[in-house]
């Protein structure tokens, strides 16, 4: 069994969704989100947010990690203070010694829902599906647990199983 956590980067709201993958098997272990505050100093809240997501890391203890790509929009400042929470989604997982697999919002869709434009409803949906009963703690834990899910089925999980399996051979 391998643990992988799905992180939504966001400054204000930084989705996370951890998994058990067991083969093809996923069942769903927790989700939440780090929240920073806004009227703050930057680096205040990328600080904030690197202690929430650190505390969930010693919590859940993952073994592999996957990371949304930022969009860029219009707002260049935006999209700055997008990825430097995104530096934080990277910085922490790669703090614990562990491998991120990187992928486009397109290709999470893809992945969970089959189709790349999906809406984030369809996303939530078809997560419910994969993962029965589970309840998010809000639409960015969704996408988390999607990332973590495509993750899972784009080999970042199953190479890291395959992995550990020959080192204890």
């Amino acid at each position: 069994m391998i643990r992988v956590i799905g992180i939504d980067p966001g400054l204000r709201n930084m989705g996370w969704g951890v998994i058990d993958v067991a083969g093809s098997k996923l069942s769903h272990v927790a989700n939440g989100i780090c929240h920073s505050e806004t009227g703050i100093e930057l680096a205040e809240r990328l600080l904030s947010l690197h202690a929430q997501l650190t505390r969930v890391f010693v919590t859940y203890r993952p073994q592999t990690a996957a990371v949304e790509h930022t969009f860029v929009n219009k707002d260049g400042v935006a999209t700055l203070k997008l990825g430097q929470a995104r530096g934080i989604a990277l910085l922490v997982p790669a703090q614990m010694g562990l491998s991120v697999g990187e992928y486009a919002p397109n290709n999470v869709k893809k992945t969970v829902v089959g189709v790349g434009h999906a809406d984030k409803g369809q996303v939530a949906h078809m997560v419910r599906m994969q993962l029965p009963g589970v309840q998010f703690e809000g639409p960015d834990a969704a996408d988390a647990l999607a990332i973590a899910i495509t993750h899972a089925h784009h080999g970042g999980a199953s190479s890291f199983a395959a992995a550990v399996a020959r080192a204890s051979a």
